[in-house]
């Protein structure tokens, strides 16, 4: 694929640069439509070597005749310049793609032949004679792309936007099915549908606007998979309760979002939405009315079910899956039960302490939960909690778990208003809380951390500090290069080559020698009366290599023993050879011992020479404590912040996966890294992991991407490896 393209780039710079020449003004002969003879002629000597007594360009002359000179000469030129790549394409395309002059505008005619030659690239003559013939198919999909909206330059919007909405946090993910599972977003790659950019992205908006409606105003609060199994045909059912849920949605949208709803619908008139069949109206009339629920969407089911007539399905609604997404409610459900379960437990233990004096029953009470009126609330009121009749003031975690749950299920059932018994609380499954943890105190900074289970960032909850590894002044070095002596002189071939390595620039006014390709085309040039290009030389320019990567090393206790030897023999010569490269590089170590005592190890600087001290302090890595990642690479985020670099990396050489004292484990400490190299690929870093971890396959390709990241099996392979690794990544 890359040649193709890099043979389509080639084309397009020979055919429509370089040689187009600079006519004088030309009498009205000259203007006037070439002959059938002429053009026929001019056909039969760019595609002499294929002729034969069977095959004629007499036909395609005759139908390019009709067309005006500048379209005579457009066509002949594109033949002159396939021939060159392949006579055989040349004469298929005169008699096959005259009718294109018909229909390809002048400005969309060069990419049109790129087109036709990429596509021969890939599939051959047949292919690209196909290609020819459905020139509507291709017209249509590059005049939709010019307009498309990606979503990648929409998400930083689209996360605004839904962040302003009510509710929890909502992740917005791009994938090929539209829907939500009520935790995420799920939009398409790209739009494309209408004319006008501006459309196309309303249409994002609409997208992302009835999704989170499902999720605020109760679309999940029944089964819908088991209502519409009911049903003799269940997809028919479900999509007739999706038609009806967004004619109530649609309607809470307009009452609380009108000029977004004002917008939704000047996009179903683009559509060219149908009236909703006569059946419908009075039901739609019904669920337009505020307080409308999902039940009254499924009451009216069993009787339009019946009906033959069905609302055509709107631009912006997407699916509904219950199958993905009741399985993710139900997830939340219960652990957002055990979490307030769990909270509402602190929270008595604080009133007993508050009350030690007043006689507090010694049992487990239960919590009573008060409705009080909040028009900012789905149902109209907010949840306060009363203990013995007391008002509670609920803390902030306590409050988002209420809202949560009031999202899911309309109402606060009187068992989740249960404290949990003696013991049962924990920060995450199976790790005690270690909240007495000593804080770091050397001028710490402050980042936040992903709670995936809120879907939100813990704000400040990071203390990180960073300090100079301890220089161990031994001949740790010296021994590494003696011992690994020839493979280090591979290494200094390699990068040498790589710093070397140069580019052959074709078609330059002034070079190094002469450009054969250029000189043969300018002589066909002047022997067909044209003005050639004075481009005929050939110069080699050296590649400037504008790297800059910083290094994030393991130093938690898993490391302790050889595998640290190995890690900072990897480092040694790693560094040996980036020494010949000439890129800059930036060594860190991280380790912590919970989200109190985060810590950052320089090794070396990004400026910093490859001294003696830097040395030292490679000799000097010794393993610390447990490995929380993601502050770290938050940290060194913001360290490239200040880094100009055409190519910044982010290389973490680690032994494990994500793991430290206070919950930060398991599927936690995994979605914070993920979350952390989410932000860093933001900021334009591109993060590649080496590990030495056999169960890295299991979480890698969630946090790094499936294409980012090596797994090195054998341990002893490590210091091998990774200058290696590095080079190809960086080529």
């Amino acid at each position: 694929m890359a040649e193709t393209v890099d043979r389509v780039s080639e084309f397009s710079t020979i055919a429509y640069s370089e040689t187009v020449p600079s006519f004088p003004a030309m009498s009205s002969s000259q203007t006037a439509p070439l002959s059938v003879r002429e053009l026929k002629t001019r056909m039969e000597t760019c595609v002499s070597m294929v002729m034969s007594i069977r095959r004629s360009v007499e036909e395609p002359a005759l139908d390019l005749g009709q067309h005006t000179r500048s379209e005579q000469e457009r066509f002949l030129k594109a033949v002159g310049d396939i021939s060159e790549e392949t006579v055989e394409l040349a004469y298929n395309f005169c008699m096959f793609g005259v009718p294109s002059l018909s229909l390809v505008h002048e400005s969309e005619w060069r990419g049109w032949v790129q087109h036709i030659l990429a596509t021969y690239d890939q599939g051959g003559v047949l292919a690209s004679i196909v290609t020819m013939q459905r020139v509507q198919d291709y017209l249509t999909t590059m005049r939709a792309a010019r307009n498309a909206v990606a979503f990648s330059s929409v998400l930083p919007v689209l996360e605004a936007f839904v962040l302003g909405l009510n509710g929890r946090p909502l992740q917005v993910l791009s994938a090929d099915a539209v829907y939500t599972d009520t935790e995420r977003l799920h939009v398409p790659a790209e739009i494309g549908v209408f004319d006008a950019e501006a459309d196309n992205f309303k249409l994002y908006k609409a997208i992302v606007a009835h999704q989170w409606a499902q999720t605020w105003y109760g679309t999940w609060r029944t089964s819908l998979g088991e209502l519409s199994a009911r049903f003799p045909d269940a997809n028919r059912a479900l999509a007739l309760v999706h038609a009806l849920e967004t004619i109530r949605l649609d309607a809470c949208i307009g009452r609380e979002l009108p000029g977004l709803h004002r917008e939704m619908l000047e996009l179903r008139q683009l559509t060219g939405s149908a009236e909703l069949p006569p059946g419908w109206r009075d039901v739609a009339h019904t669920l337009r009315r505020p307080g409308a629920s999902v039940q009254d969407s499924c009451r009216h089911l069993q009787a339009l079910y019946r009906l033959d007539e069905a609302p055509a399905p709107v631009c912006y609604q997407g699916q509904l899956l219950p199958e993905r997404t009741e399985a993710v409610i139900a997830l939340r459900v219960e652990r957002e039960r055990s979490q307030l379960q769990q909270s509402l437990a602190q929270v008595l233990a604080e009133q007993r302490g508050k009350n030690a004096a007043q006689n507090v029953r010694a049992d487990i009470p239960t919590f009573e939960a008060v409705q009080r009126q909040a028009p900012d609330l789905p149902d109209g009121f907010r949840v306060e909690l009363r203990l013995q009749g007391e008002p509670i003031p609920p803390t902030h975690d306590v409050q988002q778990l209420l809202q949560s749950i009031m999202q899911d299920l309309g109402q606060i059932p009187q068992e989740y208003l249960v404290a949990a018994g003696h013991g049962a609380y924990r920060d995450d499954a199976g790790a005690e809380v270690q909240e007495n943890a000593p804080p770091t105190t050397e001028h710490a900074e402050l980042y936040d951390e992903w709670d995936y289970k809120r879907q939100q960032y813990r704000k400040d909850w990071c203390q990180l500090s960073q300090r100079d590894v301890h220089p161990q002044h031994d001949d740790f070095v010296a021994q590494t290069r003696e011992k690994y002596r020839g493979l280090l002189k591979h290494l200094y071939r390699t990068f040498e080559a790589l710093r070397g390595e140069e580019k052959m620039l074709k078609r330059q006014p002034h070079g190094d020698d002469i450009d054969i390709d250029a000189v043969v085309e300018a002589f066909a040039d002047e022997s067909a009366g044209l003005e050639s290009s004075g481009a005929l030389f050939t110069k080699r320019r050296r590649l400037e290599r504008d790297v800059a990567v910083m290094f994030l090393v393991d130093m938690s206790g898993s490391t302790k023993g050889w595998i640290n030897d190995i890690e900072r023999e990897s480092l040694v010569l790693l560094c040996e050879s980036l020494e010949i490269l000439g890129d800059r590089y930036a060594i860190y170590g991280f380790s912590g011992f919970t989200h109190k005592r985060c810590e950052l190890f320089r090794i070396k600087d990004l400026d910093e020479d490859y001294s003696e001290e830097v040395r030292a302090r490679i000799s000097g890595i010794r393993p610390q404590d447990y490995t929380r990642m993601g502050v770290a690479i938050r940290h060194l985020t913001r360290l490239f912040q200040n880094v100009e670099a055409k190519t910044r990396l982010l290389v973490a050489l680690t032994d494990g996966r994500p793991d430290d004292q206070d919950g930060y484990r398991g599927s936690y400490g995994i979605e914070d890294t993920r979350q952390a190299l989410f932000e860093a690929r933001y900021q334009g870093i591109h993060p590649y992991c080496i590990t030495i971890d056999d169960e890295a396959l299991e979480y890698l390709p969630h946090m790094y991407g499936a294409a980012n990241f090596s797994v090195i099996s054998d341990v002893n392979k490590l210091p091998l490896r990774v200058s290696d690794i590095y080079r190809r990544i960086t080529i």
